[in-house]
């Protein structure tokens, strides 16, 4: 596998901001020695990224200033950084923890070989190195740290979700009630106020490192969950420009009151 520092990317503005902005699944990477695992063709992988990537995400997050961020360019396909590398993780009830064997329909899609698994591991675990080195950085700079973790999520319901069938709403804002203050859900519903939203449904919490989660309430966080109606068409993916460039501006507007 390319050294990790190849696939992901850190801005480290610690020095001059408390704010750290993630977009972990925006990737679509795969290296080509990692495809004998996955037991679907590479059309059938490719659809699965089209259902399941956070659909430019890395592109909003690198366009915002005055923060940090970490952006990563492998795909969920591969390995999943957001995932507990343990059994906490609700996910491994569907085979999508920290490396996925199944896919949006429930289908089997890959078995991971030893050497595949030792080898992702790794970048799971240098990627979650790196992104807890930014927040004590953060920390010892600010005495705190905020993470806004940008996602998106289909109009329509996948198989796959564990907590469907609520409302989808143009904007979910997911977090955890030891990490998000009600300011700070605030700040969010008002920067994001040309938005419908609705809190924790379909997805719930906010990434934290797991050296800080739930022990460190110096650590803020916050996931946008955002519907892709909202600044793409979702059938070929392309980009609405003007959608898009709302979100930037909304995201934009709430580093500057988080800074």
């Amino acid at each position: 596998m390319p050294p990790p520092t190849t696939l992901f990317q850190v801005i480290d503005n610690s020095a001059g901001t408390p704010v750290i902005l993630h977009a972990p699944h925006g990737g679509r990477i795969i290296p080509p020695e990692r495809l004998g695992s996955y037991l679907i063709s590479l059309p059938e992988l490719e659809a699965e990224k089209d259902a399941m990537t956070d659909h430019h995400t890395n592109t909003l997050v690198a366009a915002i200033t005055g923060a940090s961020a970490v952006i990563n360019s492998m795909s969920r396909f591969a390995v999943d950084v957001e995932r507990f590398p343990d059994e906490t993780e609700e996910m491994n009830e569907v085979g999508m923890g920290v490396l996925y064997t199944h896919g949006s329909r429930g289908q089997e899609i890959r078995r991971v070989s030893a050497a595949d698994q030792a080898s992702l591991l790794e970048y799971f675990a240098g990627y979650s190195r790196r992104f807890t080195d930014l927040v004590d950085a953060t920390l010892a700079q600010h005495g705190r740290a905020v993470i806004i973790d940008v996602h998106s999520y289909p109009r329509r319901e996948l198989p796959y979700e564990l907590h469907g069938g609520g409302a989808r709403a143009p904007l979910c804002i997911g977090s955890d009630p030891f990490h998000a203050s009600a300011s700070l859900l605030q700040a969010v519903t008002e920067s994001f106020a040309g938005l419908e939203s609705a809190a924790n449904t379909p997805f719930t919490g906010a990434y934290v490192p797991l050296k800080h989660y739930r022990t460190d309430a110096r650590v803020s966080s916050v996931m946008l969950e955002i519907r892709r109606d909202v600044y793409l068409d979702e059938a070929t993916i392309a980009i609405d420009e003007a959608g898009f460039l709302g979100l930037q501006q909304s995201l934009q507007r709430l580093v500057d009151r988080l800074a």
